[in-house]
This record gives structure tokens, sequence and C-alpha cells, in this order.
């Protein structure tokens, strides 16, 4: 699969473009159909899909393959074609005073073709998730996947055209600047799932074309965790939730804020739950994935050693390779916000530990920085549990537990201010990308003749009524 260059995205996107306005939406049988045969071809090159993702990273778990990338594909377009029928009902509407002898709804209608950008994390789920929804909501679509991944790009392009025509959905390839050049295209919606700095620059090129986006981003999600609570449990939790992938995931615990008293002895837990849950090591093994490249196991190396001068207690989990880039879970105590690890989000294996007296201390402190793109609690005192939510902006929450949220067709996904723009995932989903479009249909009753004798005085008292 060759690259192409920015005079072939306008080719594609004008073809897809004069194919929507000319063959109109799809009705809801096409629409189910492109999204069971996505599936199905999905199901069949579910070997191709987990062994290109091996090639990428180097050292992939299968099994969080599966877990992580296949099934919430899977689930999330089954869910699709089930409520599918539901979404894209005319809705009614209320009718005012004045106009009673008409009738008001609202249908959702396609956009046109929208614009997705996949990240190099999740990249079978994240391009091929917002892909599904793009055909449910009755688009056409262009996919520009990473540039990092290109074994797994290589996989999904083959789905892609072995599925849709070209005219439908495409999958283009290139480097940043190809990147660059597709975010300026004129699209009538772009969703893009990366950083936060990344984001920035599509929203800018996007606000040229009056372009409106979908940004999935991420930030540093808080683990809050209540005094005198299970460590064990907790640990257990947020272990899963941070070595999954790696750490290389947008939602995974970043930090934890834990009471001062309790500190130590959810360190303790921790160092625990982790050892059980990679009993036989990390270089190697097929439990644990990789970092993506030497640049990221760098830039990972260099957030322990600045922390580790600036007073932090390191503590190593296993052994690391640097060849193989592959990094084992580190634990840091004593940590500081002025530390670099504090300044940006981590995306890997290193869990940074910060202690607080009292809950409005964590609040403040959380509510001191960006709005995070998950927040998690541990704890069972509803009171508190409470006032942390009401007090605090994030996108979504998972209670007593890490990353499950995520996996709730029925929820909506997306982050606020720096962690996001727009959600999407299910029902919401299919509002991001489509239009909500107003009907009114007058009666037969022509509503002029209201202002008019004899109807002037009834009309008189209406208004006198709505406006007392």
């Amino acid at each position: 699969m060759s690259d192409v260059t920015p005079a072939d995205l306008h080719r594609i996107l004008d073809r897809q473009r004069a194919a929507f306005l000319n063959a109109g939406p799809p009705d809801l049988k096409q629409r189910r159909t492109g999204l069971r045969r996505l599936k199905a071809e999905i199901l069949k090159r579910r070997t191709d899909i987990v062994r290109a993702l091996k090639t990428d990273f180097g050292q992939r778990s299968e099994r969080e393959s599966a877990i992580v990338e296949l099934i919430p594909l899977v689930q999330s377009i089954n869910y699709m074609i089930a409520h599918l029928g539901h979404w894209m009902k005319p809705q009614r509407r209320h009718v005012s005073a004045y106009f009673q002898c008409g009738r008001a709804w609202v249908i959702r209608q396609p956009v046109g073709v929208v614009g997705i950008i996949a990240p190099w994390n999740y990249p079978v789920s994240l391009a091929l998730v917002p892909l599904a929804t793009a055909i449910a909501a009755g688009n056409r679509a262009m996919l520009k996947p990473s540039e990092f991944t290109p074994a797994t790009s290589t996989v999904i392009g083959e789905i892609v055209r072995a599925v849709f025509p070209a005219d439908q959905a495409s999958i283009v390839t290139g480097d940043g600047e190809v990147g660059a050049a597709f975010s300026a295209l004129p699209f009538d919606h772009i969703l893009f799932t990366g950083s936060s700095a990344v984001g920035k620059k599509v929203a800018e090129a996007a606000a040229r074309n009056l372009t409106p986006v979908t940004l999935e981003l991420g930030g540093k999600s808080p683990v809050v965790i209540e005094p005198g609570f299970s460590m064990r449990r907790v640990a257990d939790r947020v272990a899963f939730g941070k070595l999954t992938n790696a750490g290389q995931t947008c939602i995974a615990p970043d930090y934890v804020l834990v009471h001062e008293d309790d500190r130590d002895a959810f360190a303790a837990a921790y160092q625990d739950a982790v050892k059980k849950q990679h009993p036989g090591g990390y270089v190697g093994s097929p439990d644990y994935t990789a970092i993506l490249n030497t640049h990221h196991y760098a830039r990972l190396s260099g957030l322990i050693d600045n922390a580790a001068a600036q007073g932090a207690q390191v503590t190593r989990l296993g052994s690391d390779s640097a060849t193989d880039h592959v990094l084992a879970p580190v634990l840091l105590l004593s940590v500081t916000p002025q530390m670099a690890v504090m300044q940006e989000e981590i995306f890997g294996p290193v869990l940074p530990v910060l202690t607080y007296r009292t809950l409005d201390d964590a609040i403040a402190f959380i509510n001191a920085r960006p709005r995070p793109l998950a927040l998690y609690y541990f704890g069972d005192n509803r009171v508190e549990r409470d006032r942390l939510l009401k007090r605090t902006v994030s996108g979504n929450v998972t209670l007593n537990g890490t990353l499950l949220h995520i996996a709730q067709d029925d929820l909506p996904f997306g982050g606020v201010g720096e962690s996001g723009i727009g959600a999407y995932h299910g029902k919401e989903g299919f509002i991001a990308l489509t239009h909500a479009r107003g009907v009114y249909r007058q009666g037969r009753f022509n509503a002029a003749t209201l202002l008019r004798p004899p109807f002037s005085k009834f009309t008189d008292a209406i208004t006198n009524l709505i406006l007392r």
C-alpha cells in the first residue's frame, strides 16, 4: 500500500462527495449490510490483525489484542446494528401554541464525507470503530491510520477495500506531511484520536474550512483512593489499568492520589499486584506489550531519570530491554508536581504516587490542572464520592475500577477541555456524525389568518396569555 500525495487526497474527497450527492443517503438495510460485511471481514482476518500488531510493536500480547482491540470493535458494530433502526427514526417535537394545526419533527441527516485520523496505540479499534460509526450514520469516509503502525495499516487497508467501494470508504497512508494535508481538507466532519498537541493542529486546520471536529485526546487521568479503603483491591485494578498495553492507553490511570497514611500500604500492594499479573517477567513475555518505538522508550526513560534527579523514590518492578524497547513497570514515590512526569501525559507503565490530607486537597490538585479524559475513584463513602464528582470535571468515570467505562456501548466517550471536544461511541457517535434537521409541516389552516379578523381577538388573547 503506497502513500498518497496531497493531490490524491483532494481527488478521493471529490469522488466521495460526488457519490454522496448523487446517490443520496443509504437506507437502514444498506447501512446494516455494510456493518455486517465489515464485521465479517474483521473476524476473517483476526489472525492477520494480531500478527500485524505484534510486528508493529515488536512485542504485543495476543490476549490483549483480542480483548482491547477486537472485542470492543465487534461489540460496537453489533450494538450499532441492533440500535440503528431506532436512531434513524424521525423524532416528534412540540409545536407552539399558535401552530397546533401543524406538525414538527427532527430527522438525523448524514453530513457527507467524514475524515478519520487514527492513532498508533490501538490502531485497529480506534480506526475501525469511527469508520463503522461513520457508515452507520450514512456517511462516506476517508481513514488516515498512523504511520507508526505500517503493518497494521496494511491489514486495515485490505479490510476496508474488501468491504467498501472506494467512493464509500477509502484508506490513505503517509507521514506527518500527508496528515497535515489530510486535516486541511474541507471535510464535513473530522474525527481525530491522538495527543492534545496534534489535536490542536487538527482543530486549527479544520477551522479554516469551518469543519466541525470530534477530538478524542488524553491527559493525566487521576486515581483518587478513599482513606482506609482496601489497598489490595485498589492495587490490583490500578495495575490492570496501568499495565494494559504497557500503559499506552489514553484513559490509563496516570497518577494516584492516596491519603498520606495509606501511601506505603498502597505501594506494597501495588508491587504485589504487578508481580502476580506478570509472574514471568516482561522481556520476551507473551503477556506484556513493548513500548512502540525507541523514541517513546527514551521519552519514558527521561521522565524516570528526571524524577529520580529531583528526589523521587524509584522502584523498578522488573528488567528492561532498551533494544526491544520493553519497559518494566515503575513505581514513583515522593513525587512533586514540578517533576516532568507530572507535567505531561505519561503514556507508559510508570505510576507516580502523590498524597493528600483531605479530599478537598485532592479535588484542588485535580482542578488546578487541565481536565482529564478519565477519572477513577475507589471508595464506599457515597458522600465523599459524590462530592468529588460534583466538584471536578472530566471525561468518563469508573468507580472502584479502571478503564471499563470505555467498554460500555451505551455510554458516550469523550473528553472535555484539553482532553477533547465532543463524544462518540453508540448513539452519541451517530449523533456526532449526523445533522439534526428540523422539519415543520403546516396544516390546512393558514397561520397568517390569525393576524386578521375574526381570529385577531383570539390571537390577542393567546399573545397576552404567553406574555403575561
